[in-house]
C-alpha cells in the first residue's frame, strides 16, 4: 500500500516536472512567434510608407521643381529600405535615413503655402503622419517582443530550451541613430 502511494507520488512529481519543462519550451516558442509577428507588423507599416512615398513626391514635385536632389535621395533610400533584410541592422539604418529625408521633405512643404493648402497634399501629409505613428507603435511592439524572447531564453531554465527551440536571439533591437534623435532645425533646411 505504501509502495503504491510512493509510486503514485513519484509519478505525479515526474509528470509535474515534465509539464513544467514543456511549458518552458512552449513559452520560448510563443515568444519567438510573437517576435516574428511584431517584425511582420513593422514590414506591413513600412509597406504602407513605401506605397505612400511616390504619391507624396508626385504631389510635392509639382510645386517644388528645384528640390529634385531631395526627391532623388528619398527614392534611392526607399529602394534601399525595401531591399534590406527584414529585422537587420541595414534595414533599420536605411529606415532611419529615409525617415530623416521624409522629415526634411515635410519641413520643405511648409515653405510652400500653395502646396501646404492643396487638399491632396494635406490628405497625403495626414496619411503620412498616421503611417509614421503606426510604424512607431509597431517598432515599440517589436522591441518589447524581442525583450520578452531574450528574457525567456537567457534566464534559467529557459536557457536549456533555447537550443531545442532553435532560438539564439539573433534579432536586433530597433534603435534610432543620434541624428534622428536631434530636433529638426528648419532654418538649416531652407
Amino acid at each position: 500500500m505504501i509502495n503504491t502511494i510512493i509510486l503514485a507520488f513519484c509519478a505525479i512529481v515526474a509528470l509535474a516536472i515534465i509539464f513544467g519543462l514543456y511549458s518552458l519550451y512552449v513559452n520560448v516558442i510563443k515568444n519567438k512567434n510573437t517576435l516574428l509577428e511584431a517584425l511582420s507588423g513593422i514590414d506591413v507599416q513600412l509597406r504602407k510608407r513605401y506605397d505612400l512615398i511616390p504619391n507624396v513626391l508626385t504631389i510635392a514635385k509639382k510645386f517644388m521643381e528645384h528640390e529634385d536632389e531631395l526627391f532623388d535621395r528619398i527614392v534611392k533610400l526607399r529602394t534601399q529600405a525595401i531591399n534590406a533584410k527584414s529585422g537587420s541592422k541595414d534595414k533599420f539604418e536605411a529606415e532611419a535615413q529615409l525617415d530623416a529625408q521624409l522629415k526634411t521633405l515635410m519641413v520643405n512643404v511648409e515653405n510652400y503655402p500653395t502646396l501646404k493648402s492643396d487638399a491632396t497634399m494635406v490628405e497625403a501629409m495626414k496619411t503620412y503622419e498616421t503611417v509614421e505613428e503606426n510604424i512607431s507603435s509597431a517598432r515599440r511592439f517589436y522591441n518589447s517582443a524581442l525583450t520578452q524572447l531574450r528574457n525567456s531564453i537567457q534566464i534559467f531554465p529557459g536557457t536549456l530550451f533555447a537550443g531545442c527551440a532553435g532560438e539564439t536571439a539573433s534579432f536586433s533591437y530597433f534603435e534610432t541613430d543620434e541624428k534622428s534623435k536631434a530636433p529638426i532645425n528648419a532654418s538649416e533646411l531652407l
